[in-house]
């Protein structure tokens, strides 16, 4: 058995993508090993500013914070599926890359999401 640390994901619930996103991997996620916190909710806790927070994806992995795509390895990483997918972006020849693919992402997320509202 393949041993992950626990992750918390912090997500924008008041995004459309965020939920789809968000939605599969909890679907995917049948170990439980990922704490999904809702950054919209004024109630949740964040670790950082709430603005910063929702403005680019967040995760926590054994107590380090990480943002962008080193973010989305930890949340790959917890979920068997895609563990090979959350190794390889989390391997440092690669990273760079994939942070890159992240801020292309930031750059066309708010059309995106008017075409999915």
């Amino acid at each position: 058995m393949i041993e992950t640390k626990q992750v918390t994901v912090w997500f924008d619930s008041s995004c459309p993508l965020c939920r789809r996103e968000i939605a599969l991997m909890r679907r995917l996620d049948r170990r439980g090993a990922i704490r999904f916190v809702d950054a919209g909710d004024p109630n949740a806790t964040c670790p950082v500013d709430r603005d910063a927070i929702l403005a680019r994806f967040h995760a926590q992995e054994g107590g380090k914070l990480l943002s962008g795509a080193a973010a989305f390895a930890a949340m790959w990483r917890a979920i068997p599926l895609l563990r090979p997918l959350g190794l390889l972006a989390g391997w440092r020849p690669l990273t760079p890359l994939f942070e890159t693919a992240y801020r292309g992402f930031l750059r066309v997320r708010p059309r995106l999401q008017r075409l999915m509202r």
